[in-house]
């Protein structure tokens, strides 16, 4: 098996498997400790309301799991918010997020692999997916063509879930004003080296998604990872305005070139068409103040952490050549150290 002297921060994004969660975490710190030279194990519950946290506090104990930072968080937020919670309090080289239930974490030395190479990013994608109805793949195609148009990557297949970044991607991210929502699309799209690959393993349960909940997410990824669709909205604007200024002039011409014109036409289509043109020169200007203040708009945070704690064994401290001092010598006022002759 090949080995990696990296240090590998995996973030894990839970909700409700308090049952499955301490299997998870052992078999993933078995198969990495021998991986690599260090790791840690960043747990974050996406508000869990079973015993969850119960769990992950016994596994943090003195005879539990090392070397884990668990975030606990108090409102349930969407998977790519929770992957950045972990993302930007890892410490490694490199990080990877996983879906516990529907990734393989056996694929990850492939991954890691070619992340040592020389890739910044390093993105897996499961064939087999999970089974979801009918209207929830209809609207995922949709949004994944949507999404290429306007951004020019198809996100399921470019841009999937199951990544490795590097710590040089991560610090980049960090620098964008809403670092939890560009996290999804920027590792593809912001010039790094990257590499896509493939693999086929069965997803451990099966996750139905709601529909509601989804369109929601993918309407804020497009209207807050590009301008396109307000874009679209200023330029339809613009054509309305120019479409009917042309309107009027042809409304004027056939006042002054015909005899026999219907009466009251003239001034019923110049009063339909000045007003249609004023209506198209407000939304052309709203949608710009929108776009402006979009690009000025600085939100507060998008999630908030209420517990967090760590495993109280670090094998990345053990591994360090040092000896804690008990206590420092001391003495009292007006009293001198002997002096050894």
């Amino acid at each position: 098996m090949a080995f990696f002297p990296v240090f590998l921060s995996v973030v894990f994004v839970v909700r409700n498997q308090s049952e499955y969660i301490e299997r998870i975490l052992s078999d993933a710190a078995t198969g990495i400790s021998s991986l690599v030279s260090d790791y840690e194990l960043i747990i974050v519950d996406n508000a869990s309301d079973d015993d969850s946290i119960s769990v992950l506090k016994n596994l943090a104990g003195e005879n539990g799991q090392p070397n884990l930072q668990v975030y606990a968080l108090t409102k349930e937020v969407d998977a790519d918010t929770a992957s950045w919670v972990g993302l930007e309090n890892a410490l490694g080289d490199f990080v990877v997020v996983i879906d516990p239930l529907a990734d393989d974490i056996d694929f990850l030395p492939e991954m890691l692999d070619k992340a040592v190479s020389g890739a910044d990013v390093v993105f897996a994608s499961n064939q087999q997916k999970t089974a979801q109805s009918f209207a929830y793949r209809v609207a995922y195609s949709i949004f994944d063509r949507l999404y290429k148009w306007f951004n020019g990557i198809h996100l399921g297949k470019e841009a999937p879930q199951y990544r490795v970044l590097s710590k040089r991607v991560v610090n980049f991210i960090l620098q964008h004003s809403q670092p939890a929502m560009t996290y999804r699309h920027l590792p593809a799209t912001g010039g790094f080296a990257r590499v896509n690959l493939n693999y086929s393993a069965t997803p451990k349960i099966s996750q139905p998604k709601r529909l509601g909940e989804s369109i929601d997410r993918g309407m804020r990824l497009l209207v807050s990872t590009t301008r396109a669709p307000m874009r679209l909205v200023t330029s339809l604007s613009l054509f309305g305005a120019v479409a009917n200024l042309v309107y009027s002039i042809y409304v004027v011409a056939i006042a002054f070139l015909k005899t026999d014109v219907a009466p009251g036409w003239i001034s019923l289509s110049l009063q339909q068409s000045g007003m249609f043109f004023l209506i198209s020169l407000v939304l052309l200007v709203l949608g710009e103040y929108i776009l402006h203040m979009t690009s000025l708009s600085n939100e507060g945070p998008l999630y908030h952490v209420g517990q967090e704690f760590t495993s109280a064994r670090m094998t990345r401290r053990e591994k360090l050549n040092i000896e804690e001092m008990a206590s420092k010598p001391t003495h009292t006022p007006g009293s001198y150290p002997e002096r050894v002759a």
